[in-house]
């Protein structure tokens, strides 16, 4: 009978029932963390290291699907090629579009690189604008005042926790954003080339300017013609930085650093993108180093 007391003290005392969420990306992922604390059970569909655009769509994710209670993925078109599929597979009703249970961040959000037409020549284009938005931290706070209203939603008994683990993330974030501002301020102006289209949300918060991508055109391999004449079209701007993210191939960029000095800075792109961005303060803190580093 003790035996059985203590069990039932044990489950009385235990969370009811955690909000199970599901992220397509490690960003969001830590976001969800932050703000549920002890009161959610997260996932990633993808891992650091990972290309976010190309995911299989595996029985294993697609079982996690249909246990969640909340999808929240970037939009934009950035898992157009998955999503959708597992989403469908899942037999889930409850995260699909336009549910409470399915939430996008890019549409809480200023979206860059919108484009002025669409056509598939154009290469990887997205119709709502570049999918990125991670790269810019003053993102994950509009990102984040809808998400806590969107988890309050579907979890009302946790939602003054959510509400003040989000008050308390949003100060400390704030704060580290004026130090990630000053520290970076040496780059303001300056040139940079990127070898996927991948950062104008950083490009913008730090005043940078971009004068060349490696790729031709977003998603297309470029070919040793173009990136030779890459070499010679970048001459006079003389870029400070070729910025890669670290689940890119580094054949081009090696190869374009090799011909024109400029230094590269592999930069981790998202939450485990290398060993010190372990959440999301790491990914910025590293982040910001990097830039500053890279060539010296």
């Amino acid at each position: 009978m003790k035996a059985i007391i203590v069990v039932l003290a044990a489950l009385l005392a235990s969370p009811v029932c955690a909000l199970e969420v599901l992220a397509t990306v490690p960003e969001w992922a830590a976001l969800v963390q932050e703000i549920g604390g002890d009161h959610v059970q997260v996932s990633s569909a993808t891992q650091g290291l990972q290309d976010p655009h190309h995911v299989e769509a595996r029985p294993s994710l697609i079982a996690r699907a249909r246990r969640a209670d909340l999808v929240v993925a970037t939009g934009a078109e950035l898992e157009i090629g998955w999503l959708p599929v597992v989403l469908r597979e899942s037999g889930n009703a409850r995260i699909q579009p336009g549910l409470p249970g399915y939430f996008e961040a890019a549409a809480q959000v200023r979206m860059l690189e919108v484009p002025t037409r669409l056509d598939r020549a154009d290469g990887d284009v997205h119709a709502a604008g570049n999918p990125h938005i991670q790269t810019d931290p003053r993102n994950f706070l509009a990102v984040g005042e809808a998400l806590v209203a969107r988890m309050a939603e579907l979890a009302p008994a946790d939602a003054a926790g959510y509400r003040a683990n989000w008050k308390s993330f949003a100060e400390r974030w704030r704060a580290a954003i004026g130090r990630w501002e000053k520290q970076a301020a040496p780059l303001r102006g300056a040139s940079v080339v990127v070898q996927h289209k991948a950062w104008p949300y950083l490009i913008d918060w730090l005043g940078m300017k971009e004068v060349a991508a490696l790729e031709p055109k977003p998603g297309v391999e470029p070919s040793a013609a173009y990136l030779s004449r890459l070499v010679e079209q970048t001459a006079q701007s003389r870029p400070r930085l070729l910025l890669r993210a670290a689940y890119n191939s580094p054949r081009a960029a090696e190869w374009f650093s090799a011909q024109t000095g400029v230094p590269v800075a592999v930069l981790p792109f998202t939450v485990g993108g290398d060993e010190r961005a372990k959440d999301l303060f790491g990914l910025f803190d590293d982040t910001v180093d990097r830039l500053l580093g890279a060539g010296k």
